[in-house]
């Protein structure tokens, strides 16, 4: 016979297990090897709880920034697990290195991060995990250089992103000629002043067509950053280029990262929804 208080204890257990459950998503550290480089990396990837081998799921590419890696998101912003799981995408977060800005350089073969991500690293996910192969179900977005980064490869490679974003994105390389190590992967701006303006993302907008690409970026108004993501705008503005820009109270922070995380997966799921 069941007690009303044991009746009571029951519904509660069974309660929390049901809520534990909405978010459940699971975290997978992986290990993938890039050729272009000859070493192995590492990686994050979020599966949402209703992942399974008979469905096919959008990629969401999440990438962190200078000094960072691979591991920075699912530490600093956990609730990344909860988005997986509302918005039922596999999302990825690979390692780019201290400070490899997501190029392949020029300098040196240690630094050839955008072949390892645009070829090695989506040819992983999409042949060990149960993914939309093509551009509809692929997005891309980081924060400061991930946010360079998310757009740099985006921009160049519209054939693999559909979607893309930054979060206080540095845009302009230019105004950083000797802080950040950018010179370590670009070579230094007084010697190579023409690698540094094509490879500036704040450049790169001449390689898009209206509605080629679904972009949405932010920046705090108090980020070191916001001039520079201002005039991207601006740009995108008079190439008549659709996009999301937001302003936000904020600064070069985790606490802003953590929150603009929330609106740009809402956008990504949007695109990805109506790409079906």
């Amino acid at each position: 016979m069941i007690t009303y208080k044991r009746f009571l204890t029951l519904s509660f257990i069974f309660l929390t297990a049901a809520l534990l459950k909405v978010h459940a998503a699971t975290v997978d550290t992986v290990l993938t090897h890039s050729t272009a480089m000859n070493k192995d990396i590492k990686a994050v990837v979020i599966r949402p709880d209703d992942y399974s081998a008979s469905k096919k799921f959008p990629v969401l590419y999440l990438l962190h920034g200078f000094s960072g890696n691979y591991s920075d998101w699912i530490l600093k912003v956990p609730s990344i697990k909860k988005l997986s799981d509302v918005y039922n995408m596999v999302i990825v977060c690979p390692d780019g290195g201290f400070a490899s800005w997501y190029f392949d350089s020029p300098v040196s073969k240690e630094w050839q991060f955008e072949t390892y991500i645009s070829k090695e690293l989506i040819s992983y996910i999409d042949s060990h995990y149960s993914t939309i192969t093509d551009r509809s179900g692929r997005a891309i977005t980081g924060l400061s250089m991930g946010g360079h980064g998310a757009l740099y490869l985006a921009f160049k490679h519209l054939d693999l992103f559909g979607a893309a974003g930054s979060m206080s994105g540095g845009v302009d390389l230019r105004p950083f000629s000797d802080s950040f190590g950018i010179e370590q992967v670009l070579g230094k701006y007084s010697l190579f002043p023409q690698r540094w303006e094509q490879n500036s993302v704040i450049n790169m907008v001449y390689l898009l067509k209206p509605n080629s690409l679904a972009i949405t970026f932010d920046c705090g108004s108090s980020d070191f950053l916001f001039g520079a993501n201002k005039a991207l705008h601006e740009k995108l503005l008079e190439r008549n280029i659709p996009h999301d820009f937001t302003v936000r109270p904020g600064a070069h922070s985790w606490d802003y990262w953590g929150n603009s995380i929330n609106y740009q997966a809402l956008f990504f799921s949007r695109f990805f929804n109506k790409e079906k």
